[in-house]
């Protein structure tokens, strides 16, 4: 079908669509008839279609008596429509293709997309596109799924992301769209509407059928066909969906009115956090996006250089982070705010703090826009969209089909980067908004709890809330200017070099530049991406690094205070698109230096420097010691599955120190112990690097050499002898065992479980069965176990991989009693078996090529090659043609090999069997009955009328982790691709 002979459904084709000269994807935008707007992207190269469609309607479009409602038609239109009635048809083709799928839904939109192997694309959009026009809503799948959405509403209740960001909705015009909650519970969806006779699923059916209409939505397609031929799947699967003419939703009027400025809030987190955040309502600004006022206004404001609001905020103590801008509130209305985290001292001075904002504002307003200012801010963004690295297709997808919304047709690709228009006047206008007397605080803090007299009627946050006082107005309308703050001046890291270096020799993988017994230099030069930037990793592995609890903490304070030392100097290199950063590991620290290639060698040089010349400022030290307290206390407002994979890690690693250790330790972490440490930590070190990108051997060699002579000179660093150079195993667990261990967690509401079936070591057949298990039963296990079983709203399985040993894990976060959940989990991987006995040859080799399309799915991004690279150097594996060497086996398994590693392995009676389960119980009321001493018998009750082979062995409780791990052997390493000497490297193949 042509362009012409299908005018009838096409009111608008723009084959201008701007895009990077970098950039060799075809484009076309098109507006249907039906006042669809429609992005085709056409890239014979890729290895995944993707579409996505977004719908301008969300949250904010809730019925007044229905809280949720957009949220819930998301997750209902993935249960079925009237062409494909199964609930799970969608996911399960995506699953056997090689795709995935997912959604979100916001204020004002709601996103649906997913990817796919190419082949696939037609018969995929096929399922995508009844979404918009035949959902199903059954009455069985409704009275289900509203319990993903209750559970999913619970995850976020004790999150102070999720509470903060409704207080200050529920602050504003209580009559306003804006102050609604999102996400809906069982409460809103269920219970109340049936106490007034009222039919959730009716509601469903007609806020469908009000609001999805083809002129509020937007579609992306990628896929490796010419544009003709994805304008033909667009047109046969989406040309007819229904235009309603639906109004596009717009809110003149801003939530916060005269009533709702002028205020402090104070709340109480769930963590032990302090936040100051000041607020004022502006204008929406995206008619603008040519002059981009918030953007200028926000570069200055956040900027953290010298001179700056942060710099002076930090040197008195008082912050440690800043964050400035305009952020968007919905068509119609958007805010401006400063959030900074606060110091023990800063929040003490929160007045002061915001004094100091005032009088950078002043500045401003001193100072006049600059243009000088706006051309740097315009060529840094025109910098990264000429540069921009290729996205993964589903995140590309989603995000083309928002900014349809946001954008003409041929800026969709360009609108968010390139910006144009200087107008002093209109920075001016907003900048003028930005007073005393339009401004809201909220200071965040446990020092207010038993202090508030309120609590916000979703979260159950405790806040108080006050006028500010007219004294305080006036001080801060009077504030002045301040003699420390001054503008930014001009960036001296915009790189003004893009030329590609001169290309070596290709090679398939790194290469090793220099193997000494002091470094080890690994170098591969980019030939895919070509783009002007370059990564670099460094790893200095010190033995005393994590010595014990001390040195841990020792370690990781020495990495925060050089980042924080360096911030002012290097924050400019950051906008430049050139960054840092330095992390401890068990092994030691890892530098990693990503961006532009121009300036690369001179931050690499700073940072050295900085660290053979390390002075730490004592009061910085205290500050951020106080921080990294309670981060490591703010562990246990965690997730309970993120508490539950935690603990299995704690169980099965050689060497882990606990949190608990770690605070324990934190009492003797000081100034002169920190002092005294540094130049131990650097006495003997063993350096392992990876240049790659649009580098040269040569230059890969001046740095290797910067950082070998600085550290020799300063700390007169010698090599670790071979036995300190050590990977820690991995606890190994006996044949036909099974263990579980049980924790609290005092925060959440919800309970979880991670169940660990341990495997066997790495190696080509092992990765390949046990990935290829994890395929096939992926999506029955999140369709059986959450949307039939409703058991939570998380659920994943997958492959669990750490210290070369590898295995299966089924994670679940629920209100269920564990023990129930076990058992669930159990009947399931039981019914796995005749689910895999039965399955058609077809079926099968559809599951081995998903497999194959998802392994040999290419990095699309610098950093995710690097990563791919890094990733088989610190392992030691130097598998770096992994993909290809484990997919060309993975064709060779067979259904029986599957069958023989689940009955060796995972099967209920296996030979082999190694269970671990991890139990995190909630202590919230109601489920205090849940966490006691009884045994953990693995009995199962099958829906399916199988029966097991007879009840197993009690689970062995785990109550000292340390006794338990010491009583177990542990797993050799996997036996490296390569062998790594430092005179000689050779491969086995």
């Amino acid at each position: 079908m042509s362009l012409q002979s299908s005018s009838s459904k096409i009111a608008k084709v723009v084959d201008n669509v701007i895009k990077s000269p970098e950039d060799n994807r075809l484009y076309r935008a098109v507006e249907l008839k039906n006042g669809m707007k429609v992005l085709l992207i056409s890239d014979p190269t890729t290895d995944k279609s993707s579409a996505s469609l977004n719908t301008r309607v969300g949250s904010m479009s809730d019925p007044e008596d229905l809280p949720g409602l957009a949220h819930f038609c998301e997750h209902m239109l993935f249960l079925g429509t009237t062409k494909y009635p199964e609930e799970n048809d969608y996911n399960k083709f995506l699953s056997e293709h090689g795709g995935s799928s997912n959604a979100f839904t916001s204020g004002e939109h709601t996103n649906y997309f997913f990817d796919v192997s190419p082949e696939h694309l037609l018969r995929a959009l096929d399922r995508f596109s009844q979404f918009f026009c035949c959902p199903l809503f059954t009455e069985s799948a409704t009275g289900r799924e509203v319990m993903a959405v209750n559970s999913e509403n619970d995850k976020n209740l004790q999150n102070d992301a999720w509470r903060l960001r409704q207080l200050d909705k529920a602050t504003c015009k209580p009559t306003h769209a804006y102050s609604k909650f999102g996400t809906g519970n069982r409460d809103t969806l269920e219970i109340v509407p049936k106490s007034r006779n009222q039919d959730t699923r009716c509601e469903l059916l007609k806020f469908h059928k009000q609001f999805y209409s083809a002129n509020l939505m937007s579609l992306c397609i990628l896929g490796k066909e010419n544009l003709d031929e994805l304008s033909e799947m667009t047109l046969n699967f989406f040309g007819d969906v229904e235009n309603k003419n639906v109004a596009v939703p717009e809110w003149k009027e801003h939530p916060c009115g005269p009533e709702e400025v002028k205020i402090c809030l104070k709340a109480v987190p769930i963590k032990d956090l302090r936040n100051l955040s000041v607020t004022w309502p502006i204008p929406d600004l995206h008619e603008f996006y040519k002059s981009s006022p918030g953007h200028y206004l926000g570069h200055l404001i956040g900027h953290e250089g010298p001179g700056s609001l942060l710099s002076e905020l930090k040197n008195r103590g008082w912050v440690n982070t800043l964050v400035g801008g305009q952020h968007h509130g919905a068509k119609g209305f958007a805010f401006f705010s400063v959030d900074v985290d606060l110091t023990e001292e800063g929040i003490e001075h929160t007045d002061d703090i915001v004094t100091l904002i005032f009088q950078y504002l002043n500045l401003l307003r001193k100072e006049g826009p600059k243009e000088w200012v706006f051309k740097e801010c315009q060529d840094l963004s025109a910098m990264g969209f000429r540069f921009k690295d290729k996205e993964k297709p589903i995140n590309y997808t989603s995000g083309c089909s928002a900014n349809l919304h946001d954008y003409p047709m041929e800026e969709v690709l360009s609108g968010h980067y390139l910006f144009d228009a200087y107008n002093s006047e209109l920075i001016q206008s907003v900048l003028d908004k930005l007073t005393p007397d339009t401004v809201r605080l909220c200071i965040v803090a446990k020092k207010y709890e038993g202090k508030t007299d309120l609590k916000e009627k979703w979260y159950g946050t405790d806040y108080s809330i006050s006028r500010l006082p007219e004294e305080v107005l006036q001080k801060w309308r009077n504030a002045g200017l301040h003699e420390n703050l001054h503008i930014p001046d001009k960036n001296e890291f915009i790189p003004t070099n893009f030329d590609l270096v001169t290309r070596d020799e290709d090679s398939n993988a790194p290469l090793i530049l220099r193997n000494t017994k002091i470094t080890r230099l690994w170098f591969k030069q980019d030939t895919k991406f070509l783009l002007p930037k370059a990564y670099v990793t460094v790893e200095f592995k010190s033995p005393y690094a994590y010595m014990d609890p001390l040195s841990a903490n020792l370690t990781y304070m020495f990495g925060e205070l050089l980042k924080d030392a360096l911030n002012e100097y290097a924050y400019a290199a950051e906008l430049a698109g050139l960054s840092y950063d330095l992390n401890s590991t068990i092994y030691g620290l890892i530098l990693k230096l990503q961006g532009y290639s121009d300036k690369q060698h001179v931050l690499l040089r700073k940072l050295i420097d900085k660290i053979t010349k390390f002075e730490i400022n004592e009061q910085r030290f205290s500050i951020l010691l106080e921080a990294y307290v309670r981060l490591l206390k703010n562990f246990r407002a965690e997730q309970p599955h993120q508490h539950a994979i935690y603990y299995t890690n704690l169980l099965v690693a050689e060497h882990l120190w606990t949190k608990e250790e770690l605070l324990e330790a934190a009492e003797d972490t000081t100034f002169e112990k920190l002092l005294a440490f540094v130049p131990r930590l650097f006495s003997h070190v063993f350096l392992e690097l990876l240049v790659y990108g649009n580098v040269s051997k040569e230059r890969a060699n001046q740095l290797t050499d910067i950082i070998e002579k600085s550290l020799t000179e300063r700390y007169q660093t010698r090599p670790l002898m071979a036995s300190q150079l050590r990977r820690f195993r991995e606890v190994q667990l006996p044949d036909g065992s099974s263990y579980v261990y049980r924790q609290m967690n005092e925060v959440h509401k919800s309970s979880s479980l991670e169940v660990y079936y341990q495997c066997d070591i790495q190696e080509t057949h092992s990765n390949m069965v046990l990935e290829l298990f994890c395929q096939i039963v992926g999506e029955p296990c999140f369709d059986i176990l959450r949307t039939q079983e409703q058991l939570g709203y998380i659920v994943f399985s997958g492959v669990r991989r750490s210290n070369g040993v590898q295995g299966l894990r089924i994670i679940v976060q629920s209100d269920k009693t564990l023990e129930f959940v076990e058992s669930r989990i159990e009947a399931f991987l039981l019914k796995m078996q005749k689910h895999i006995q039965e399955m058609t040859p077809e079926v099968f080799d559809k599951h081995v090529l998903a497999l194959a399309s998802k392994r040999l799915e290419k990095p699309k991004k610098l950093s995710a090659q690097h990563a791919r690279y890094w990733s088989e150097i610190t392992t030691q594996h130097y598998n770096f043609d992994r993909d290809e060497i484990e997919v060309r086996h993975l064709k060779t398994i067979t259904k029986d090999d599957v069958l023989k590693f689940y009955e060796e392995l995972i099967a209920y009676n296996a030979p082999k069997r190694h269970k671990l389960s991890v139990h995190i119980t909630s202590a919230s009321s109601g489920h205090l009955d849940k966490l006691d001493n009884s045994p953990l018998v693995e009995s199962v009750d099958t829906d399916n009328g199988c029966g097991l082979p007879g009840p197993r062995a009690q689970a062995v409780e785990v109550f000292d982790v340390a006794s338990f791990k010491h009583g177990l052997a542990l797993f050799p390493l996997p036996k490296p691709f390569i062998s790594v000497t430092p005179t000689k490297v050779f491969s086995k193949l």
